[in-house]
């Protein structure tokens, strides 16, 4: 059926399909108040966040409906031929596997830019979000697309390969952990479909010695916290000039000790709970080994279910498994560093590569450290963040490839050459 449906959908005018996005973006904001609702339900996102998700997409719609056409034209290229173009096409049946952190963010990055390109998409959500994967299938049913251009399918991780196994899929998308990125671009490899791996990160939020140090707090705060700290973009090792630690220490630490936690629904709440209670089992483990290997505790540390208290950690080292490891969950963790030399070392020991901050009133400094950084993104003043004009993605553990903006775009086409004497 999603076969079927690429044949007429990948055969419509890019203008249909614009139409049909800006569509899309009014139903969402026509739906945001349920639609958020249910988010916040499946897995505890605050509903204050849950409604910002949704407007974002509608942002991404819009984008789309608005570029997709231009990135969509041919592109003339100058040869010895009377006619020499690039035609971009698409490719086909696209899968998508998504995870449940951002529910509808993750899934519409990966679905408009493949649909506007004239693909149709096959969606595999998380399994504790089954009921944002649902009313996804109806709400891009209900914008004019062919009937089977998007459709949800509640399957297993352990049945993916039974998608991509067969002909008629011809890309997948993952977003995920590493090790789900490894075992599915494994799997691309041997049918020869083309991946997009967008992945874990372990994020470093930079602070210089002339930094200013209000703002960088600021940012600090919510690089940390938003979506209750489940996030691969979320800032998770704080590098801290000698000169500013102690300041930088102490006025997060009362931001921290100052946060609402409770239930998600309540329009107050800035934290709410993991999305499972083994997630913050698994964040309670990290904390407690770095304690027992010499970590100081600064504020919270503690859990209830699938609570856990905003924490900050101190006096950390690259083996402790706060610094080291992904922590999906409101800690962060804090070291000194003398020279920029030595930041960037400690940026780059990651295996991640996603983003980083850098907190400077010199941009000239913060530029000059970019060529040095092997990462997918650097955020100068700023948390590192996803936008519908920029293209999004890392390098090492944190996948390969590129979403969002026109590289987004072109993930998933077929750029045909076309040479006419």
């Amino acid at each position: 059926m999603a076969y079927e449906s690429f044949q007429k959908h990948g055969h419509s005018s890019a203008e249909s399909r614009s139409t049909s996005l800006y569509q899309l973006a009014d139903l969402l904001e026509n739906e945001k108040s349920s639609l958020a609702q249910l988010m916040t339900r499946e897995m505890g996102k605050p509903i204050s966040q849950s409604r910002a998700e949704i407007e974002k997409c509608a942002l991404l719609c819009r984008y789309y409906g608005e570029h997709g056409p231009t990135f969509l034209a041919d592109t003339p290229i100058k040869t010895d031929a009377a006619k020499s173009f690039i035609r971009k096409a698409p490719l086909g049946v696209i899968l998508g596997v998504m995870p449940w952190n951002f529910p509808l963010w993750q899934v519409f990055r990966f679905a408009v830019p493949a649909l506007m390109a004239g693909n149709t998409v096959l969606l595999k959500h998380a399994s504790n979000v089954s009921g944002c994967a649902l009313a996804l299938e109806k709400l891009f049913l209900s914008i004019g697309l062919e009937r089977f251009a998007f459709q949800t399918i509640l399957i297993p991780g352990s049945r993916v390969e039974e998608i991509l196994s067969n002909p008629i899929c011809r890309g997948v998308s993952l977003t995920g952990s590493s090790k789900a990125g490894a075992s599915v671009s494994a799997l691309a490899g041997r049918y020869l479909i083309p991946s997009l791996l967008e992945l874990g990160g372990n994020n470093a939020f930079v602070v210089l010695d002339d930094a200013d140090i209000d703002r960088a707090v600021d940012r600090a705060v919510q690089a940390r916290i938003q979506n209750n700290g489940q996030s691969c973009i979320a800032a998770k090792r704080f590098l801290v000039h000698n000169s500013l630690i102690e300041i930088f220490t102490e006025k997060l630490k009362e931001k921290f000790e100052h946060l609402k936690l409770g239930d998600p629904l309540e329009e107050e709440t800035q934290v709410g709970p993991l999305a499972r209670i083994d997630l913050a089992e698994e964040l309670e483990r990290q904390v407690n080994e770095s304690i027992e290997r010499g970590a100081m505790l600064q504020c919270g540390g503690t859990r209830c279910e699938a609570f856990y208290e905003p924490t900050i950690l101190t006096n950390v080292d690259s083996e402790m498994p706060a610094w080291r490891e992904e922590t999906f969950g409101p800690v962060a963790a804090i070291r000194s560093f003398q020279t920029e030399e030595e930041a960037m070392d400690l940026v780059n020991e990651s295996d991640y590569g996603l983003g980083v901050s850098i907190f400077t009133r010199s941009k000239e400094k913060a530029l000059a450290m970019v060529n040095f950084l092997n990462e997918g993104a650097v955020f100068v003043n700023e948390i590192v963040k996803s936008d519908p004009r920029l293209p999004f993605g890392g390098v090492k553990s944190s996948g390969f490839g590129r979403e969002l903006g026109k590289e987004g775009f072109e993930a998933f086409v077929n750029k045909k050459t076309v040479y006419v004497q």
